[in-house]
């Protein structure tokens, strides 16, 4: 979809891309020439995502990823273009041009977003019949109020083959739609049927308050346990997280994240409403990346078996690079806090989160659980374990609390566990070295994994040349026709750069802005990407005709030597001579030092 230049200057104009970053991420200004911050879309602890207002873009020079102010809203909302537009013109006041008419896939989305709510009040509805009986028993059972089951949305699919097929045909939707929704399957006979049958239906709303997804649990003891939405246009398991829509609005910026549905809800029920779990079978990066956005310290609450434990060993993992505070719930009293709840009350479950461990103290707590303490080898094993942990902690006055409390706790000499603390912090830090020099090496052979392009370390000296031509010609837009008779396409060795090159110069030929807000609807990610990595190093290059002559000349020399390299295992030695001869003399003649 195209919007006008002129329409998309304006929405600029009026949003302030600071101000709009701002409100998912905390800027920091102190240290540094530009807004940075913590970046959204991968887990870290030094802030490497840039701000540019001046051309209204963001580049992370952690991840590479980058873009104008919709792409970002794009990014973080899982939105479409014309989705990010429209969501910034609402809080511009602004009104969307008049002869934008959606694309296949903005409609697309539409209809799913329509066919989930409409399933939601089926579903909801159908918790009233006197066929929901079985449900309304299991709802009983888990002690959820009334308010509880309006406030989750919590409804019944029928025990019939296509009752919510039927009723979503009756409004309109058709029978590919709602397989595509995931709500319909075709059966072996070729009819359609529902997805979901005889299960308590759990809506999962978006951050938008979108009915993306659905879980179905069974009323019984069969099996699977749950049945869930697969993947559709509107959702991601791995990306979601069950009840953020509730829990964000909290006060605090703390998220307990629970492991199933029916604990978050049971959570809420008892006053803790900033519960929530991961959907899927694996906590994922976008999960924590999500979770970072509207939370500084997390608990985390799995179940208290050995699988719920291997959870927690997991979560750990995935949340070390993490910008929050970690701490472990350690459930007692039961296997998970609905059991909790129902034995102990709320006050139960609030001293388990008053007692929780951080993540130094629950790794110690595992690693003390393996050894006799009242043996000398088992206390010497654990003392050996816990200085491997220790060592790992940045902090020395944290280094210095825990060993101080180890020694008094153990009767151990306090400077003897210091020195093995230390002897392994010296190991730990030289293989951080060793990892910072590598990530040096490969930025020098250009293997920067923050520059969004996988060809680069391989064509590294056209790739450079490229670069600069693209900066330039962002620069310099009417050196597209000052040398384009000497450049084309086809000449770029890398297929991101190639891309760019194409779309920049068909739009300087078409009278087109190139700028990154304009240039950037429809284009794939790489692009965006590349293109905003070139924006923010536009102070790099020097941007005068010289320079681009030079890297024209550059780049040709390094496709002119590829093709060389391709075709040499076809040619007999002369033959390879020859062309390697030619091929020095045309560089040469170009470079002024023959005839």
């Amino acid at each position: 979809m195209r919007f006008s230049e002129e329409f998309l200057d304006e929405l600029k104009s009026r949003v302030d891309i600071e101000e709009l970053i701002g409100r998912y991420v905390e800027i920091q200004y102190r240290g540094s020439t530009r807004p940075k911050c913590l970046c959204p879309f991968h887990s870290e602890k030094t802030a490497s995502f840039y701000i540019y207002p001046e051309n209204w873009s963001f580049y992370c020079y952690g991840c590479g990823v980058g873009g104008s102010g919709i792409t970002f809203i794009q990014r973080i909302e899982n939105l479409s273009f014309t989705e990010a537009v429209r969501l910034l013109c609402e809080r511009a006041g602004m009104t969307m041009p008049d002869d934008t008419a959606d694309d296949e896939a903005v409609r697309l989305r539409r209809r799913c977003y329509e066919a989930n709510r409409e399933a939601a009040r089926f579903f909801y509805s159908a918790l009233r019949t006197p066929a929901a009986a079985p449900a309304a028993a299991y709802i009983k059972k888990r002690g959820l109020s009334p308010e509880t089951v309006q406030k989750f949305g919590l409804g019944y699919a029928p025990d019939s083959w296509d009752a919510l097929t039927k009723h979503m045909l009756s409004k309109g939707f058709t029978a590919l739609e709602l397989e595509a929704f995931n709500l319909a399957r075709r059966s072996s006979r070729g009819s359609y049927i529902d997805v979901f049958r005889n299960r308590l239906m759990i809506p999962i709303v978006d951050l938008r308050n979108n009915v993306v997804a659905f879980g179905g649990r069974v009323l019984d003891d069969s099996k699977p346990k749950y049945v869930n939405t697969s993947d559709t246009v509107v959702y991601k398991k791995g990306d979601a997280i069950y009840a953020l829509n509730l829990a964000k609005n909290e006060k605090g910026r703390t998220l307990i994240l629970c492991e199933g549905y029916m604990d978050v809800i049971s959570m809420h029920q008892a006053g803790f409403p900033n519960a929530v779990a991961a959907l899927g079978t694996a906590f994922t990066q976008a999960q924590v990346n999500l979770l970072s956005r509207y939370c500084d310290e997390l608990y985390l609450s799995f179940d208290a078996d050995e699988a719920g434990q291997k959870a927690t060993a997991r979560a750990m993992r995935m949340l070390q690079n993490a910008p929050m505070k970690v701490r472990v719930l350690q459930l007692s009293g039961g296997k998970d806090p609905d059991e909790i709840i129902k034995t102990e009350g709320a006050g139960g479950i609030q001293k388990i989160i008053k007692a929780a461990p951080n993540e130094i103290e629950y790794q110690l707590g595992l690693a003390q659980k393996k050894y006799d303490l009242l043996t000398a080898d088992g206390k010497d094993s654990f003392l050996r374990e816990a200085a491997g942990i220790l060592s790992g902690v940045s902090s020395p006055v944290t280094r210095d609390v825990y060993i101080t409390k180890l020694a008094t706790d153990l009767g151990t000499d306090k400077n003897a566990l210091r020195t093995e603390v230390d002897k392994r912090r010296q190991r730990f830090v030289k293989n951080e070295t060793k990892e910072r020099f590598r990530q040096d090496a490969d930025r020098a052979a250009g293997r920067d994994s923050h520059i969004p392009n996988p060809e680069r370390a391989r064509h590294l000296r056209a790739a450079k040349a490229e670069e600069t031509i693209l900066t330039s010609l962002l620069l310099n837009p009417d050196y597209y026709k000052r040398f384009s008779s000497r450049l084309s396409p086809a000449d770029f060795v890398t297929e991101v750069n190639r891309k760019l090159y194409e779309g920049l110069t068909r739009r300087i030929a078409e009278g087109r802005s190139i700028e990154l807000t304009a240039f950037a609807a429809g284009q794939p990610d790489d692009t965006v990407n590349m293109l905003s990595y070139l924006n923010a190093n536009r102070a790099n290059i020097a941007g005068t005709p010289k320079e681009y002559e030079d890297c024209i000349r550059t780049l040709l020399a390094e496709k002119q030597k590829l093709e060389l390299e391709k075709s040499a295992d076809s040619m007999t030695d002369e033959e390879f001579l020859r062309r390697l001869e030619a091929v020095r003399r045309r560089k040469n003649v170009k470079s002024g030092q023959g005839s």
